[in-house]
């Protein structure tokens, strides 16, 4: 005997329909709270001192709950190189393409590329066949950056690329978030798909503050100035960031609504957008409006599963 509509026994609550877009919205303040605190430390300082306290706290938390660690070597190489893909290489792009002027609207478009990518580059390479649907999705993807990035286009004298308030060096760091968060993804789901969620994010950590921490002690000054600003954005991206939205993540995952997460993911560039112009001013103009709405589209597009008549085809 099923309830009726009306009891609210078996439909969901307002508050789990509502974690996918929560998460969505989180996800897209992690570009904001880069931009707010990256004026008081260097990126990569920034990033190891946020691992650090990561996995301060998921360590002890771990090791309460007895949660099953990596028994061979080879289990924790392969944990780690994600860390070092999805964490180090991806934040560190975001956020030394962010410190070298790059709107946090625009780095997170670029990054929103990721499943276009994956759909339509890597996915052939690993046996998976392009739709035509998919194909439509990375054309628009990649032309609604372009149409960003034409926007934001400077006259500068004796330069061949010049943009408004950062150059092709902060471009190129947000490319290399795109190939991280690409390549650990693949990665992940290749060799760490049966290893404990808990454990493995700790050793995750782990080693990409190990990294970030070299490359901080190798190029910057690691000086680091406590405005309230900077402890704000540290908390926020250290709690709400890195442990909160992921443990959401695994609640929608669990629910079995991790298909409405992938959905609306679509959306965190210009929910980004949006942020950024009510905190820091950011516009895109029409011209990178349009570009945005684009770009969504094409991830959309990707993104949306097939219906029944196209499931039975294949």
């Amino acid at each position: 005997m099923t309830a009726s509509p009306r009891s609210g026994v078996s439909a969901p609550s307002l508050a789990v329909r509502a974690m996918p877009g929560l998460f969505v919205f989180l996800w897209s303040t992690g570009f904001i709270g880069a931009k707010y605190g990256l004026p008081y430390v260097e990126p990569f300082t920034f990033l190891s001192l946020r691992f650090a306290i990561v996995t301060a706290i998921l360590l002890p938390a771990a090791l309460a709950m007895r949660a099953p660690w990596p028994r061979r070597p080879r289990e924790v190489a392969h944990v780690a190189v994600v860390g070092l893909l999805v964490h180090a290489a991806y934040l560190g792009g975001v956020f030394s393409a962010i410190d070298r002027g790059l709107p946090a609207g625009v780095a997170a478009l670029i990054v929103a590329l990721q499943p276009l990518v994956t759909a339509v580059v890597v996915g052939p390479i690993l046996g998976d066949r392009v739709t035509r649907r998919q194909g439509l999705g990375f054309v628009l993807g990649f032309a609604g950056v372009a149409t960003v990035l034409s926007s934001k286009t400077a006259a500068a004298p004796g330069e061949i690329l010049a943009f408004e308030g950062f150059g092709p060096g902060a471009v190129l760091c947000a490319v290399a978030a795109l190939l991280g968060i690409t390549a650990g993804t693949i990665y992940q789901k290749r060799f760490c798909t049966e290893l404990d969620l808990r454990t493995s994010t700790v050793v995750q950590y782990l080693a990409a503050g190990v990294a970030t921490g070299a490359l901080a002690l190798a190029s910057e000054t690691m000086r680091i100035e406590w405005t309230g600003e900077f402890v704000f954005a540290l908390a926020w991206l250290t709690l709400v960031l890195s442990i909160g939205a992921i443990s959401l993540l695994m609640l929608l995952i669990r629910r079995g609504a991790a298909s409405r997460v992938a959905s609306l993911f679509y959306l965190v560039p210009p929910s980004t957008a949006l942020i950024a112009y009510i905190v820091f001013g950011e516009t895109l103009g029409p011209a990178g409006a349009a570009g945005v709405a684009v770009t969504a589209i094409g991830v959309a597009l990707v993104f949306k599963a097939p219906g029944p008549a196209a499931r039975r085809a294949r």
